[in-house]
């Protein structure tokens, strides 16, 4: 039996399951999205939601949230790699740095709010020592128009995953490249272009797309930290859905159709892609040996 389809054996019962309740859920949004009304075109719900200031204002605030946490996230879960993988090669340490993915995102952003809040721990802090007064006060990081408070949730969140997804291709990678490139004279952005670039970038490019659709669709961040204006997607889809009038409902799904849409035909091309890169680094390896 080939090794890919014994692994598909392996992971049948989760996907069955996961392709039941999501395909049915996508099935239903999909289905609840179209319009039926006599003289009403098929995709008029969809023209009406391209078409609506709040949603094309929360694409840009979710595109803005979701790519800055995700990308902050794997330089700096790269940098943390790449700086600690012989220490991480004891587990006690790898137990410290996923320590963060225990914790739940909801918790986590109130933590966020605890801390950074005008209000809140660090403001006091400040305010004790004299750096900052009446006059001078904390600046706004939570419940802020630039989600900034949000961003950092997921930034401090989302590390120890890029951590998790990074630290097998450290540890596979010959470390003894590293020592000949910096013998020859490399620093250290000569040996990551040269030695570690080819190794990490696909897998940077699926934990990258992992982490940004999981932040573009996710909600109870948002929901705590963020704005009544601009809204993130998921908050402004659940407010149409339950929320608001009755006609605003088909819109709501449309924009989940959209959003799943997205993830997929990203999936499907980043994952192609990838593997094309796998495919030719290995053979220029080859070639090379």
């Amino acid at each position: 039996m080939p090794s890919w389809l014994k692994g598909l054996g392996f992971l049948a019962p989760a996907l069955v399951v996961i392709a039941f309740f999501v395909g049915f859920g996508l099935f239903q949004a999909a289905q609840g999205s179209v319009s039926r009304e006599e003289g009403d075109a098929f995709w008029v719900n969809y023209q009406a939601l391209l078409a609506h200031e709040s949603f094309l204002r929360s694409v840009g605030i979710s595109v803005w949230v979701a790519f800055s946490s995700t990308f902050i996230s794997l330089v700096i879960g790269i940098w943390m790699t790449r700086r600690l993988i012989r220490v991480f090669r004891f587990d006690h340490w790898k137990f410290v740095a996923w320590l963060p993915m225990i914790i739940p995102h909801f918790v986590a952003g109130y933590l966020i709010y605890i801390i950074f809040a005008p209000s809140g721990w660090l403001s006091a802090v400040f305010y004790h020592i004299g750096w900052i007064d009446v006059m001078n006060q904390f600046p706004i990081l939570v419940n802020d128009p630039l989600y900034i408070g949000v961003i950092l949730t997921y930034v401090w969140k989302e590390i120890p995953f890029v951590l998790l997804m990074m630290l097998p291709v450290y540890q596979e990678m010959d470390l003894r490249y590293e020592d000949v490139s910096r013998t020859l004279g490399g620093n250290s952005f000569t040996v990551f272009r040269t030695v570690e670039f080819p190794w990490v970038f696909p897998v940077s490019l699926e934990t990258f797309l992992i982490l940004f659709v999981f932040v573009l669709g996710a909600f109870e961040v948002p929901a705590l930290l963020g704005v009544t204006f601009p809204k993130m997607l998921p908050i402004l889809a659940y407010e149409w859905f339950y929320q608001s009038a009755w006609v605003n409902r088909p819109m709501a799904q449309a924009m989940m159709v959209l959003i799943s849409l997205f993830a997929i035909l990203t999936a499907f091309f980043v994952l192609r892609f990838t593997a094309r890169w796998k495919s030719q680094w290995a053979s220029r390896r080859g070639e090379s040996l």
